[in-house]
């Protein structure tokens, strides 16, 4: 049985393995990585799927902004490989647009597949004048509305908002 819920402190380490398997290195070199570098996720909005023990699917949103126009960054949203095609990753995208409507939150955006985001909702449409900061693929730079009219008249590069993550201290420089 799958369970969803927010990720946990002590999810950092699986989570962490998990994107690396389904990503790879390649991920630290996303457009999308400089609005999450250094940040951390919108309050509430970093889920986890386990299946007993063990954490098999991830999805985070973070803060961002176009502008003057706030949105959330939707991903990475990962399943591992065992349990891919059970539904895993659609039930965390339905919890996580589900929990960012209801705290209030106007837009989504993603960088993904259309045709898997699009069950969802996403698309194309009123993303023409918003940009990644770096590069990106602009046919898979995606948005859906959670409150209709949140991206009219968006415009500009996404930059980050949300919370500055703690700096640890062995990694501060003497």
């Amino acid at each position: 049985m799958i369970a969803y819920m927010n990720e946990q402190a002590g999810d950092v380490f699986a989570r962490e393995m998990l994107l690396d398997r389904a990503f790879g290195p390649a991920r630290f070199r996303k457009s999308s990585e400089k609005i999450r570098s250094g940040r951390l996720p919108s309050e509430g909005l970093a889920l986890v799927a386990r299946d007993g023990d063990r954490l098999v699917g991830s999805v985070r949103l973070w803060e961002a902004a176009a502008g003057r126009m706030p949105l959330l960054l939707l991903g990475p949203l990962a399943v591992d490989d065992d349990c891919r095609g059970a539904g895993i990753g659609a039930a965390l995208m339905r919890l996580a647009l589900e929990k960012a409507r209801a705290l209030g939150h106007g837009a989504v955006v993603l960088v993904g597949d259309e045709p898997y985001y699009r069950r969802f909702g996403f698309s194309t449409d009123g993303m023409e004048r918003l940009a990644m900061p770096g590069p990106f693929e602009r046919a898979r730079f995606l948005g859906l509305e959670l409150v209709p009219g949140a991206l009219k008249g968006a415009e500009g590069v996404l930059r980050p908002t949300g919370r500055l993550a703690p700096v640890h201290p062995a990694t501060v420089a003497a």
